[in-house]
């Protein structure tokens, strides 16, 4: 079986996904991708149910190498990502609230210094109807030096080297999105100034050192 290994993987996160709430029933779709191979989720199949054979193989023009069902809808935003960046694996859900963020705001700004893990501030692709050229495109440009987007009254997007870091990744996004959301519900979130976040990034580079108790 091609890309066994990968297949694996989408169904063991696809599990994840379904049991934190981040998708429901069929909605949200994975792929991971190994040289010029693509394993990606099937039409139709909820993820919580996904067993390794069910998962297609493609190829990086879309051409279905392995596999009996169909390819996700999703597929030409898959592809998208992976023909333009270094990425090797892309997960989409419609988690409820990145949706809400993306249904209502042009970008997700940093709240949060955490935010610096996925790239920035979260930027909103313009709406399009899905599995269309149009969205893919929209995604694209919504990712540049990102490691995730929002889709206009859709969901959201990540990606990174390896299928647990886009979910991590995810995990991350729909938290920022829920401490928004929340924060808005008491009052008017603070967002972090570029001053504040370089002070992070310096931070992160120059960790403090302790000396060594002498005993």
């Amino acid at each position: 079986m091609l890309l066994a290994e990968q297949r694996r993987l989408l169904c063991e996160y696809g599990r994840r996904a379904a049991e934190t709430g981040l998708v429901v029933g069929t909605a949200g779709n994975l792929s991971a991708r190994a040289g010029d191979l693509i394993a990606v989720t099937p039409s139709g199949v909820s993820l919580d149910r996904l067993e390794p054979e069910a998962c297609p193989v493609i190829d990086v023009e879309g051409h279905l190498v392995e596999g009996e069902l169909q390819p996700s809808s999703e597929t030409p935003m898959h592809l998208a990502v992976y023909t333009t960046t270094d990425a090797r694996a892309v997960v989409h859900t419609h988690s409820t609230f990145g949706t809400v963020v993306a249904t209502t705001m042009t970008e997700l700004p940093p709240i949060h210094y955490n935010t610096l893990l996925l790239g920035g501030t979260v930027r909103v692709a313009d709406y399009a109807t899905f599995g269309t050229p149009e969205l893919a495109a929209n995604v694209r440009a919504a990712l540049k030096d990102r490691r995730a987007a929002l889709l206009a009254n859709h969901g959201g997007v990540t990606v990174g080297d390896d299928l647990h870091k886009a979910f991590e990744a995810t995990r991350l996004l729909e938290w920022l999105c829920e401490v928004y959301v929340r924060a808005k519900s008491v009052g008017e979130p603070r967002v972090l100034t570029e001053e504040q976040l370089s002070a992070v990034v310096q931070r992160a580079f120059s960790p403090p050192r302790f000396p060594r108790r002498e005993d």
